[in-house]
């Protein structure tokens, strides 16, 4: 068995696999740099809860912070993106080929035709319902019903 073994690929899926940290990654995308404020604002969590997923951002090497004075700015960065997506089209190649022999196979089989003589239609028996055991052959647990408009006597 062949031990593949990547930690950078490993922190960029472990990253990715956040819907939050999707989500800060798509609003870097359409700025080229955002504060950790402005990051936070659409989002109903805490801020401290924004920074420990900027952290894992950051430690898988998807964005880069610089602080200037007070205000710390978020930057995405595509490196490890790529080899996440160089990752994914080899199995996406191997996809695509394995589809490709498939359509092939199926183009070069022939298609049935249809029968020239009609085969007879079986006419349909409806199974026959039985009641469960339990209901059966339980007299003691059955109540009789009284005639309508009558009361129970007890």
């Amino acid at each position: 068995m062949v031990k593949y073994q990547d930690e950078a690929l490993d922190r960029t899926f472990a990253a990715l696999s956040d819907p939050t940290r999707r989500a800060l990654l798509a609003r870097l995308g359409e700025k080229e740099s955002l504060s950790v404020s402005e990051l936070a604002e659409p989002f109903s969590i805490s801020l401290p809860a924004i920074m420990k997923h900027l952290d894992v951002l950051t430690d898988a090497g998807l964005i880069l912070r610089e602080k200037t004075g007070r205000t710390v700015a978020c930057r995405l960065t595509a490196q490890p993106m790529e080899q996440a997506m160089n990752w994914l089209n080899r199995y996406a190649q191997f996809w695509s080929e394995s589809f490709d022999r498939l359509a092939a196979f199926v183009e070069d089989s022939p298609w049935p035709t249809q029968p020239s003589t009609p085969i007879p239609a079986v006419p349909k028996v409806q199974p026959k319902v039985q009641a469960s055991r339990s209901r059966v052959g339980s007299a003691r647990g059955r109540k009789k019903s009284s005639p309508p408009g009558r009361k129970p006597s007890s």
